[in-house]
């Protein structure tokens, strides 16, 4: 079976729905059927949720690069930067930061590191180029998800207008 690079699965297209129901139910095949369109969905949702997170944390690293790199810039002058620093998300204090080589990065989990401003931008540089990525693949799993989903219920629908047809010549062929 054909998979997306992730290893998402893609749904088949019943094509001859009388060969593909030929040893099955219709009850039983419809049941499969939801089944798999609520495996897709229940991984949509998942990646969807990865989605949000990551357009959330993108802004921050964006910001925290932009922030070390002005770092970089100044690090050689004895000059000390005076700068608002976000306390809440609606609270900014005034903070004079003395020239210095080294900042501290929030990893989270309750974890703070110091590194010196060249390891925080390099750091920082491949965190951003790693969730750039994930945020891509995340994007395209989620397209990839919406069709395999699509498909999915045109099989439902099919299947069960299969099925509707039967009975409709069973009854012919009873009267």
């Amino acid at each position: 079976m054909d998979a997306n690079p992730r290893g998402i699965p893609k749904a088949p297209f019943v094509d001859n729905i009388d060969e593909y129901m030929k040893n099955e139910t219709p009850e039983a095949t419809l049941r499969k059927l939801t089944e798999t369109v609520s495996k897709y969905k229940f991984m949509e949702s998942s990646r969807l949720q990865q989605r949000g997170s990551l357009e959330q944390k993108l802004p921050e690293i964006e910001k925290t690069l932009n922030l070390v790199e002005y770092l970089c810039d100044v690090k050689g002058t004895d000059e000390p930067v005076k700068t608002l620093f976000e306390v809440n998300d609606t609270l900014y204090a005034h903070a004079t930061i003395p020239p210095t080589d080294t900042v501290n990065l929030w990893l989270g989990a309750n974890v703070m590191l110091e590194y010196t401003v060249d390891e925080a931008k390099e750091l920082l540089t491949s965190k951003l180029a790693v969730a750039k990525k994930s945020l891509g693949d995340t994007v395209e799993d989620l397209e990839f998800l919406r069709d395999q989903i699509t498909t999915m219920e045109v099989n439902i629908a099919r299947v069960y207008n299969w099925d509707v047809k039967q009975r409709r010549q069973q009854r012919e062929v009873a009267a």
